[in-house]
């Protein structure tokens, strides 16, 4: 990670779970990292523990609605009149609304459209100008996809989310594309996770904490530290290895 130390990640989602965790991982290992969230009071809270703990890097949290295009362009100007541009894009934000394909509200629907793939293109396509105004040629876009990414489980409420991750495996893979057809070294990867215990069910099940504990209390669930570990990883990678996918499961998760 030694040649990522002072340069610009920006981390979406990183009030909680997942994107909280990469964000202090991506801080430990001396980079700037932008957290974005519509709420930010966790994030101030991250970046003074990281700050207290002696971490090389610094965490800037920035408050950003991700399902306002123009918030998310304003985000990306700020972060270039502060600190010039993106150098890590990590895409992390994403929510799963209760909704089937047969009777799901077309609100949930839409929410779950405009965060898991418009604010994730968006923000790859700005991090991508970001990076080629300013030469950037060796940058990383990193998805934060799912397992449902590649295989439709037998659940009704889940069904349309995964559609949603079945995109973001679709946008991964065109963007890779895209990059190598303009001739660039910038990496896209998707990080696809099996159960991780976060929020994530609880929010999920909102009206049923039982039946959402009961998502993390049947198998050893991976953990946020895990996710967090396998962006590292990717980013670690030599400049010339393109990490595609990074599929991990706990070893007891049937699908």
């Amino acid at each position: 990670m030694d040649r990522w130390k002072g340069r610009v990640a920006l981390v979406t989602g990183a009030s909680v779970g997942i994107g909280a965790t990469i964000a202090k991982e991506l801080v430990r290992s001396g980079m700037q990292v932008v957290g974005c969230a519509r709420n930010v009071d966790k994030i101030k809270a991250l970046a003074a523990e990281c700050k207290s703990a002696g971490y090389s890097g610094v965490l800037i949290p920035f408050k950003c609605d991700l399902t306002n295009v123009e918030e998310i362009q304003s985000m990306f100007a700020a972060i270039k009149a502060e600190h010039k541009g993106v150098d890590v894009c990590i895409n992390n934000a994403g929510l799963a609304n209760p909704e089937p394909l047969l009777s799901g509200k077309t609100s949930g629907w839409k929410t779950m459209l405009d965060v898991n793939v418009m604010a994730l293109s968006i923000c790859t396509r700005e991090a991508y100008q970001s990076m080629k105004e300013r030469n950037i040629d060796d940058g990383h876009i990193i998805n934060l996809n799912s397992i449902c990414g590649h295989i439709v489980i037998n659940m009704a409420d889940a069904h349309f989310y995964t559609a949603t991750k079945y995109a973001v495996s679709a946008l991964t893979e065109g963007l890779r594309q895209e990059l190598r057809e303009a001739k660039t070294h910038i990496r896209a990867t998707c990080i696809s996770p099996g159960i991780v215990e976060t929020e994530f069910a609880y929010r999920f099940y909102s009206d049923s904490p039982d039946k959402a504990k009961e998502t993390y209390s049947h198998i050893k669930a991976l953990e946020a530290i895990d996710v967090a570990n396998a962006v590292v990883y990717v980013l670690s990678a030599p400049p010339h290895v393109q990490v595609g996918d990074v599929v991990l499961r706990p070893v007891e998760q049937q699908a």
